[in-house]
């Protein structure tokens, strides 16, 4: 070998290696690696065995470590003999076989590893690839360790540790290198990452710094390449220094020497080409995929901004042309004909009332419904006094007390038209919980969850009527259709309620004039849930607490309700229980707001066994089924079907009792809806929405009168909140500054309770956390679930007048 030169090329065939100036086996051990992964050009396994048969393997040892840790594996590495490992050729940077240490009755099993993406993964067997991972580690947290020649470990900080073991130290030492080449690109992917999720958009000046950063880069492969020159024409110039002393006759031990810095010398040359040519590989991969990427980022960005533009530009456009409409079509009270074009479009039915825009423009009311200044109650120190002297309005537009007491109110003050850029607001709300959103009063309408949840007892004489039922099948016709009555008051009805503060509270008696009393209280704050107690003096009683999650998903809005609805009668004990099905505002950015909900109720007679199933059809635009359909069937505990119910959410609920026949086969077969049209029974049918129902946010009767100042009511009643009293009365502004307020005193009160706490956990003294006033938290007999059940005192201490138990929420 030391008689002819042997030249080889490395990856790409730039450096040629002469080895003329190597001697025996030491000439050799410097490019006995490189030769033996990558082989002389045409050359052949015979080649590369004759080749290492004159490599002592010490050296070769030597030799490969260092170079393999500048240049990388090459083809041999890739396409490893059986048993042996390399990169996969499915992507991955490495894969192969390790042993791994499982416990101290199997030791260490054979196991087939797969590095990729940052991720090392490991298998039973190559083929378990395909449909179970046994492991996997990620390594930009991870901390590899040698242990000695064959062992090393990867741990990331104690939750996971894999002792490996390769099967000789230059494999171990391969997968090392290969490992934390794999941990840097995946701490930098990170870290870009990190950086990258709150850029919005790339800028001129960052073009103009990534071809500044590319400019660089180049330049400093040419400053390489002159050293490189400079290194290759100091080494030959060494090297022939050298063979000129091997020449001379010094003595055996000074040879020795001068052979291994020759061997040193052409090692150093090797690898300082081996790094140019790296060197400049990275350099054509950076400006060949930095484009790539930066066009392809660069395009998303674009269409991103696009997107936004034109979404804000036709909600822009869509306000617009309905102020344009509304100051077209809409007349004054007093024109003629005013009043009965109003009273057309509230009660026309569904399909006219559907086109009815609910959103910006509409005249202020010529009557407004004050809160006295001069009442109060007996607990001091509350604010209540001074935000009546804020709420109340001009002198001309107050009604007496008096009047008040002796008639519910039928009207509130018109919803005004403010202006308001509603992309700019939601384009930063997508995917939040919308109770964690802080929200201007503009969205709202002027009463709060508590009051809408008392909306459910609009049409409570349904339950009158089901407590008269003996027949419990009859009985759970009629809760159904109380069930389904609930909805009704939602259909029109597109703004939010404003969200309870806690400990908020809101009482409706009407038990003289409909025999009822009602009591609901905000009980949790995050996540939002709200306990609610009414109980009838016609026998039954109705709790429930619910728990309220939300969704802004862009396009539209999904409002679920969590927690059980309990119905008991007195008299016969009979105890119903149901769940809320899911609400959806559509259109939230463009285009007319409409409400649909769908989903499935099963209403379960706890005692009997009967049981109720609603479907609440989703609309389609497909579908020609008539819009909001809702059908029902009534079934005993052995499932058979006695009443089956139809109708629509927003209009009526109709029943009709099922009669077996005999059909062709002598079996029984249920009577269809529309052969016994004759036969149905009106459940219940929608009340009438008041007059100029359009222009005070769709309120049905009931729900006007909600928010009217009463009596004698506890100082956390929702009628006292100022906010909301401020945007009834047309004043948007400051109800926007009160809310904000508001919304902080509780904040304040939050974090004060969770720093007792803290300083309860620290002294060891017991903490007690917050707990409702009037509902206690237990479990429900009847489901098992954890639930808020009214403890009872309010109406004692409303006769009382005693709220000193009471906080200062407002």
């Amino acid at each position: 070998h030391s008689a002819s030169p042997i030249d080889f090329l490395l990856p790409g065939g730039r450096a040629l290696l002469p080895a003329a100036g190597l001697a025996g086996r030491g000439r050799c051990a410097a490019a006995a690696d490189v030769l033996a992964e990558w082989g002389p050009p045409g050359g052949d396994g015979g080649s590369r065995r004759r080749f290492w048969s004159c490599i002592s393997g010490r050296r070769r040892l030597m030799a490969a470590t260092e170079l393999r840790g500048v240049v990388g594996p090459g083809p041999a590495a890739r396409a490893p003999p059986a048993g042996g490992s390399g990169a996969g050729g499915s992507g991955s940077a490495r894969e192969g076989w390790l042993l791994k240490w499982t416990n101290y009755i199997k030791g260490y099993q054979r196991r087939w590893f797969v590095l990729s993406n940052g991720l090392l993964s490991y298998y039973r067997s190559k083929a378990e690839m395909r449909h179970t991972c046994r492991g996997t580690i990620n390594l930009a947290t991870a901390n590899i360790t040698v242990e000695d020649s064959c062992n090393f470990i990867i741990s990331n900080g104690g939750a996971q540790t894999y002792h490996l073991k390769a099967s000789s130290e230059v494999e171990r030492q391969r997968w090392v290198t290969a490992l934390e080449l794999a941990k840097a690109k995946a701490v930098k992917m990170l870290a870009e990452s990190d950086e990258s999720g709150d850029e919005e958009s790339v800028s001129q000046t960052d073009k103009t710094e990534l071809q500044n950063t590319l400019r660089t880069l180049s330049s400093k492969v040419e400053d390489l390449s002159t050293c490189n020159d400079l290194i290759a024409k100091h080494g030959t110039a060494l090297q022939r220094s050298l063979s000129e002393l091997e020449s001379l006759r010094l003595p055996a031990e000074s040879n020795e020497k001068i052979k291994q810095v020759n061997e040193r010398a052409t090692l150093f040359r090797i690898t300082s080409n081996a790094m140019i040519n790296a060197c400049r590989d990275f350099l054509v991969l950076a400006q060949t995929h930095s484009k790539k990427w930066q066009k392809s980022l660069q395009y998303e960005r674009d269409q991103r901004i696009r997107l936004e533009e034109t979404l804000e530009q036709l909600a822009k456009q869509h306000n617009h042309l309905e102020r344009a409409f509304r100051g077209a079509t809409v007349l004054p009270a007093n024109a003629p004909g005013g009043a009965a074009s109003g009273k057309g479009q509230c009660c026309s039915g569904k399909g006219d009332m559907s086109d009815e825009d609910d959103e910006n423009e509409f005249f202020d009311a010529p009557e407004i419904i004050t809160m006295p200044e001069n009442l109060g109650h007996k607990r001091t120190g509350s604010n209540i006094s001074g935000a009546s002297s804020d709420i109340s309005l001009d002198e001309q537009y107050k009604h007496q007390l008096e009047e008040t007491k002796k008639e519910k109110r039928t009207r509130i003050p018109y919803k005004p038209n403010y202006s308001l850029n509603l992309w700019s607001i939601m384009k930063n709300c997508i995917g939040k919980e919308l109770s964690k959103i802080p929200m201007p009063v503009n969205f709202n309408e002027p009463l709060s969850m508590l009051q809408r949840l008392t909306e459910d007892l609009e049409y409570h004489e349904l339950l009158d009527r089901a407590a008269k039922c003996e027949n419990s099948l009859e009985q759970l016709c009629y809760v159904a259709a109380f069930t389904v009555s609930s909805y009704s008051t939602t259909v029109f009805r597109t703004s939010k309620p404003f969200n309870p503060l806690l400990g908020e509270t809101f009482e409706l008696d009407r038990l003289e004039e409909n025999g009822y009393r009602s009591l609901c209280e905000q009980v949790s704050h995050h996540p939002p849930a709200a306990a609610h107690h009414a109980e009838s003096k016609n026998g039954w009683t109705l709790r429930q607490e619910i728990k309220i999650t939300s969704k802004f998903r862009g396009k539209y809005l999904s409002i679920m309700p969590l927690g059980s609805i309990h119905c008991i009668f007195h008299a016969t004990g009979r105890h119903y229980t149901w769940k809320k099905v899911t609400t959806t505002v559509h259109n939230i950015i463009v285009g007319k707001l409409w409400i649909d909900q769908s989903g499935e109720i099963d209403i379960v007679n706890h005692k009997t066994g009967d049981k109720c199933n609603l479907k609440f059809v989703p609309y389609s635009y497909f579908s020609r089924d008539v819009a909001r359909k809702v059908t029902g069937e009534v079934t005993d505990p052995s499932g058979k079907v006695h009443f089956a119910l139809l109708g629509t959410w927003d209009e009526k609920m109709e029943c009709f009792k099922v009669q077996p026949v005999i059909g062709e086969n002598g079996g029984d077969t249920r009577q269809r809806g529309h052969e016994a049209e004759e036969s149905r029974v009106m459940l219940w049918k929608r009340n009438p929405l008041p007059k100029n129902a359009e222009n005070m946010y769709y309120f049905s009767e009931l729900a006007l009168t909600l928010n009217a100042w009463e009596a004698g009511t506890a100082p956390t009643d929702s009628r006292l909140r100022p906010d909301q009293r401020l945007m009834e009365n047309g004043r948007w502004d400051e109800a926007n500054a009160e809310k904000q307020r508001l919304e902080e005193k509780q904040r304040l009160s939050r974090k004060k309770r969770e720093a007792e706490a803290v300083k309860a956990t620290e002294d060891g003294t017991p903490y007690d956390p917050y707990k409702a006033l009037w509902f206690e938290r237990k479990k429900d007999p009847v489901t098992k679930e954890l639930t808020h059940i009214y403890r009872g005192g309010y109406w004692e201490c409303k006769e009382k007048q005693d709220w000193s138990s009471c906080p200062d929420i407002f």
